[in-house]
């Protein structure tokens, strides 16, 4: 299974930087990309990756290293890897703006919210307030999205809290044309379902918990569908490679040596090694700058055998 995958020297030096920063005492003497899985649309790389010390999986999106010596066998690792990111408690992620999810942030902190709202529910009175809570979600996106994408057509701007109104607009704008039609048309309708039903979710008498999941899972869905819209079209993110035409680019990052928090991220083409024009990403929703997702910023840690505590790099394995 273990293989050999093309990888950009950007690429490799990104991830030799990051096994050398979380583990500082530590020398990368070998770095390849031998693997990659698309889980519900998120790409995950893993690297096995040599130091003067020992070995090393990295495995991306989000980014994180586990020993070879407590992860041999790299399918373990990467089920690990998943599971991790799936079910880590919130209290045990990184804070939203140390992720660098930015603009989104405080949609994406309300649709947690929601999580935790369900988790807690039992009753009609609990699904009310998981409607509640989805509800504050769908209006924090579209808060931030007025914002991003401003109101420039003829007549009055909806009002702030029009859901409806501002998804429209949004769409209408970040995908613009015939062409993006069928794509327009998903997003409008899975946008306003989630809102329909989440508003008589949360007056219902007659709900169910799992009436209050589908809510959940109904508005993660359109958030996460209108964000990533949105995003790449601020990001003037084409949506194929001018140059060689690949369908699948990815976001590069440089900082400024000067100031790390001067970062900047334009896409990237993998094969030709086009690069469109940067950006720069900042903690605020403004109309021409905006981002989604960054590698995990956070302290790294590596789970011992049996998995009981976290370590961090540098400590000794049990």
């Amino acid at each position: 299974m273990n293989g050999v995958l093309s990888a950009t020297d950007e690429e490799v030096q990104k991830i030799t930087d990051y096994v050398e920063w979380q583990a500082p005492d530590l020398k990368v003497t070998f770095c390849q990309k031998i693997y990659s899985e698309s889980v519900l649309s998120h790409r995950h790389d893993v690297w096995d990756v040599h130091t003067t010390k020992d070995r090393w999986w990295v495995i991306t999106n989000p980014t994180n290293l586990y020993s070879q010596d407590q992860f041999p066998n790299m399918d373990y690792a990467v089920t690990f890897h998943l599971g991790l990111m799936l079910r880590m408690p919130r209290s045990e992620r990184p804070a939203i703006m140390e992720a660098q999810i930015e603009p989104f942030s405080k949609s994406f902190e309300a649709m947690a919210a929601a999580y935790e709202a369900l988790g807690q529910a039992h009753k009609v009175s609990d699904f009310q307030t998981v409607g509640v809570r989805c509800r504050e979600a769908l209006l924090a996106f579209v808060a931030i999205a007025q914002v991003a994408i401003p109101w420039t057509k003829e007549g009055d701007a909806p009002k702030k809290a029009d859901f409806k109104g501002w998804i429209d607009h949004v769409c209408s704008v970040v995908l613009a044309g015939e062409t993006n039609k069928y794509r327009r048309q998903l997003l409008k309708t899975q946008a306003d379902a989630a809102w329909t039903f989440v508003n008589w979710l949360t007056h219902s008498t007659s709900s169910n918990w799992h009436d209050a999941e589908t809510g959940v899972h109904a508005t993660e869905g359109a958030i996460s569908l209108c964000s990533t819209a949105t995003t790449l079209f601020i990001r003037k993110v084409p949506s194929q490679c001018p140059e060689c035409g690949n369908l699948r680019l990815t976001p590069l990052r440089a900082e400024n040596p000067e100031d790390p928090k001067d970062v900047w991220e334009g896409p990237f083409c993998p094969e030709c090694e086009w690069m469109g024009e940067p950006v720069q990403i900042t903690t605020e929703p403004i109309p021409i700058i905006t981002r989604e997702g960054k590698d995990d910023d956070g302290e790294c840690i590596i789970p011992t055998v049996p998995l009981r505590k976290l370590a961090r790099p540098g400590d000794e394995v049990r």
